[in-house]
């Protein structure tokens, strides 16, 4: 009977959603609503059951001396952030804000460059070390590519005053141009294909849940 039920809301939800082919209507907007706060309620249950009531209120209450130090230090700062919601207190925000923005931008540059600039560049080296004419030529292509892609986001201010533009950073510029344009394009492919995967599934998730229920579309 669970099932049952569960598989006719499926087929409900389903609908509603393709209800936006005809136009923004009453059935897809209550479709987007209970996603959201369905979405908040999961997130807001992993929250309170994960991290605060684990990680802060529970050793404030049951901790040692050390424990409860080291967990009012998040639960004050949780706190203060809460003041931002207040029009006279919302300075006292701004220094909790403030900290959580920095950490955040050192994780988010600390990550890229560990996790992105250094294995990209350990890896376009290693596409030069040599694997026979077909291993110099790709190697080859991502050293054009990357070079030219740097490129072609070097701006400079024009004066009148200023140097001519170097020709070569031109040319390169320009190349990068190409690199970039064919990347896009292949990024985009790439969502358009997991989309449209997403979509297919969805079509016969719907057929297969109406043949169960007997409804003939």
């Amino acid at each position: 009977m669970n099932e049952m039920v569960g598989m006719l809301l499926g087929f409900i939800l389903t609908v509603a959603v393709f209800s936006y082919l005809l136009g923004d209507n009453p059935l897809f907007r209550i479709a987007v609503y209970l996603f959201i706060g369905a979405t908040a309620g999961y997130t807001a249950a992993l929250l309170i059951f994960n991290v605060l009531w684990p990680q802060m209120l529970l050793p404030v209450l049951t901790g040692s001396a050390v424990q409860r130090g080291i967990a009012l230090i998040p639960l004050v700062l949780g706190v203060l952030v809460l003041m931002k919601s207040s029009r006279h207190l919302g300075r006292l925000g701004n220094p909790p804000m403030g900290m959580l923005a920095g950490i955040g931008a050192a994780v988010a540059a600390g990550g890229a460059i560990s996790g992105t600039l250094f294995p990209q560049t350990a890896a376009s080296i290693q596409t030069l070390s040599p694997q026979g004419n077909m291993g110099l030529i790709n190697g080859g292509i991502v050293l054009l590519g990357t070079i030219s892609t740097l490129a072609y986001f070097q701006f400079t201010m024009r004066r009148s005053d200023a140097p001519k533009p170097n020709i070569l950073v031109d040319v390169l510029g320009d190349i990068g141009h190409v690199f970039i344009a064919i990347t896009l394009g292949v990024l985009f492919a790439g969502v358009y294909l997991a989309a449209l995967t997403a979509l297919i599934e969805r079509v016969d998730a719907l057929f297969s849940i109406a043949q169960i229920l007997g409804i003939s579309l």
